[in-house]
């Protein structure tokens, strides 16, 4: 299949627009403009009012005015290096316009006295008259028109002018094919958007401050369509998917039984609904591909256990991976009571296995005598080989892309896969990174985690912040000390956690204190970690390599020292390391004064909410979608209009609507399906393209 040509001249080159050679479309190429396609999708950010006024005195300096003037005496520059001036008047004032390094003669044929001229530029006060310094347009009373009442501006990058941008925009707009119309037309009445052609010229043409505004009817449809071709995306992924023959793993419910029963407490509604989910998806034929995103503490391992139990009860085999050594034996030791209250064979394997232990593992393994495996990425290699592998629950999702999914799919015949996360992530952002995935959400707290109480503490106490731990780790309680993260490099993040890792050690004593940081070897990292689980130190200083999954249920003080630092996702996360047992637990955090309003912010939604999925849409809201969970590695898409963030009912909106259209039209090969796949060569998703190519 290729492109439409009816799309040709949006994919043509830029040099066929007016005004841009091939130096121009290098200085394109920098606000990553390469085809006339991606120039109309390039919306103006803002614009400038050019309406006529009758005097500048109609506005108060320094602003833009447009006037018509009467040209006076030009006033040469004596010295050199002065301004030349040029005398005007509008029909109530004098003004003088003024230019650098302009030559006489060009300005006089610009501007030649008693002629009548529309000037439009910044008027400013200087020694208590006005001037306008290079009026940007200078033009005779019968050309004025050429003016626009309002002037879009758009993103420029050096080498570019507004001008250019404005020629080379009209340019291609005189060539915007007819495409047709892919929007449900019910929708799109009601919303009142206007088509689509109509739509990219409106954008360009903004008659004033409120057509800039996302929720401009044409920005919005404009939006809409890039949102909608990324959802289609994403729905012909999920459909692919779902062809991809699964096996049907139905459990008989005995295990469970057995585990549920043994449980010192029901699990919480949230926790129900998701095992139900998981359990309904596993019994279909299509293969399950679901991300089970939870709160701190909201009880993830059980839910995960659940369906592990499903394919052991169906005859199969579960693996849990983890990216960590250290999180695979966190899992191990939550499972292993569970896995003794069902009689499961549980068992791990990490890159630690070596020789004849690994080689009985693998063995074990290939039998079917071990029914659940909890492993790092070790289970990825090709000697590892599963005797009847159902299911794969990964955790953390974020450390683990699709090509991974996809090869630990190849273990198994038409394996089910779970994705865990501990990051709650905003709905919007959930639609946008995962919207081919199913999601079930864990939205409360099991019964019997206290709350952890969050207090704001400035650095100049932190002699009191050391007596308070010295009472506390004479009482055989423990405390995670985390240090800031520093902008520089990692070794100053190094340095700066060494540094207080000294310093409470003399406070402390010898023995107290340990140190983790993202620069040890794993072996010292893990040894660290270790001591403190076994409750060897009462201490423990770190750089953020504890933000995920370490649980240390005697551990219930977390002091993080210049909290401020860090975004609200990652103070949540870190809070979520105590309050894991039955202790009262607190949370320092520790602010370097004064703190600005986005810091203080922050810090005091900490101090008022644990739910995790309120701290990230505010989090969003302060941040933005690429901080938020870092563009680089976030899979993201870039959309050029749309904005995550404040379209978020618009991206729900497009899911629906892709579902909905593609569970009519699988193929796309009906009218609206059709227009549907010029929608999606425009937007060049050309992998959504190839996986119906087959149609």
């Amino acid at each position: 299949m290729s492109r439409p040509e009816v799309l040709y001249p949006l994919f043509a080159e830029l040099t066929g627009l007016a005004g841009v050679g091939p130096k121009t479309a290098e200085h394109f190429a920098q606000l990553d403009v390469e085809r006339p396609r991606d120039l109309i999708f390039t919306l103006p950010h803002s614009g400038i009012d050019r309406s006529r006024r009758a005097s500048i005195r109609e506005i108060a300096p320094p602003d833009m005015a447009t006037v018509e003037v009467v040209v006076g005496r030009h006033i040469p520059n004596a010295v050199k290096g002065r301004p030349y001036r040029v005398e005007v008047s509008d029909a109530e004032t004098t003004f003088q316009l003024v230019f650098f390094h302009a030559r006489s003669d060009w300005l006089k044929r610009q501007l030649p006295e008693g002629e009548r001229r529309v000037v439009s530029g910044k008027v400013e006060m200087f020694d208590g008259m006005a001037q306008m310094v290079h009026p940007d347009h200078i033009l005779p009373v019968d050309e004025a028109a050429a003016i626009p009442p309002f002037e879009p501006v758009y993103p420029l990058t050096a080498g570019l002018t507004q001008r250019q941008v404005s020629k080379a925009v009209a340019s291609a707009l005189e060539h915007l094919p007819d495409l047709p119309e892919w929007i449900d037309p019910d929708l799109r009445a009601r919303e009142g958007w206007p088509a689509w052609d109509e739509a990219v010229r409106t954008a360009h043409a903004p008659l004033g401050r409120s057509e800039l505004a996302p929720t401009a009817p044409a920005r919005q449809r404009l939006a809409y369509d890039e949102l909608l071709a990324h959802q289609l995306t994403m729905g012909l992924a999920r459909l692919e998917r779902r062809r991809a023959k699964g096996r049907v793993s139905e459990g008989t419910g005995q295990l469970s039984k057995r585990v549920l029963a043994a449980l010192p407490y029901a699990p919480t509604g949230a926790q129900t609904r998701a095992i139900a989910e998981i359990s309904a998806d596993m019994a279909r034929p299509e293969r399950m591909n679901r991300l089970l995103q939870g709160d701190v503490g909201a009880g993830k391992t059980l839910v995960a256990f659940m369906a592990l139990l499903a394919a052991v009860e169906s005859g199969g085999q579960g693996v849990m991976m983890a990216p960590t050594e250290i999180l695979a034996r966190q899992h191990l030791d939550g499972l292993q009571p569970l896995a003794e209250s069902a009689g499961v064979v549980l068992e791990l394997l990490t890159g630690r296995d070596k020789g004849a232990e690994r080689r009985a593992k693998l063995d074990a393994l290939a039998r079917g005598d071990i029914q659940v495996l909890v492993g790092t990425h070790a289970v990825f290699q090709d000697d590892v080989a599963f005797a009847d592998l159902r299911l794969a629950v990964v955790d953390e999702q974020h450390r683990f892309g699709v090509r991974q999914r996809l090869q630990l799919g190849a273990k198994g015949q038409g394996v089910d896969v779970l994705v865990m996360t501990a990051t709650p992530i905003p709905r919007s952002l959930a639609l946008a990174q995962y919207g081919d995935m199913d999601v079930s959400v864990l939205d409360e707290k099991p019964p019997g985690r206290k709350p952890v109480k969050t207090a704001l503490v400035s650095t100049g106490r932190m002699d009191e912040v050391v007596d308070h731990l010295r009472k506390a780790v004479a009482e055989g309680r423990q405390a995670y000390w985390v240090c800031p993260l520093v902008e520089e490099s990692e070794t100053s993040d190094l340095i700066a956690a060494e540094e207080r890792f000294k310093r409470l050690r003399a406070a402390l004593g010898d023995g107290v204190v340990g140190l983790v940081h993202g620069q040890m070897p794993p072996a010292d990292k893990d040894a660290a970690m270790a001591r403190f689980v076994a409750g060897e130190t009462g201490v423990l200083v770190a750089t953020t390599v504890i933000e995920v999954g370490v649980n240390v249920p005697n551990a219930s003080i977390m002091v993080i020292e210049r909290a401020e630092t860090f975004g609200l996702a990652q103070l949540h996360q870190l809070r979520g390391r105590v309050g894991r047992g039955s202790e009262a637990s607190t949370c320092l955090l520790m602010y370097q004064p004064p703190l600005n309003d986005t810091g203080r912010r922050r810090l005091e939604i900490l101090r008022e909410t644990e739910d995790g999925f309120r701290i990230a849409e505010e989090d969003l809201a302060m941040r933005g979608a690429g901080d938020l969970i870092g563009v680089a590695q976030s899979g993201l898409p870039r959309f050029r209009i749309a904005d995550v963030e404040r379209q978020s009912a618009l991206m729900a909106l497009a899911q629906s609507d892709a579902r909905r259209l593609l569970a009519d039209d699988p193929k796309l090969t009906g009218t609206r399906g059709a227009a549907a796949r010029t929608l999606l060569w425009l937007m060049e998703q050309d992998k959504a393209i190839r996986l119906i190519s087959v149609g």
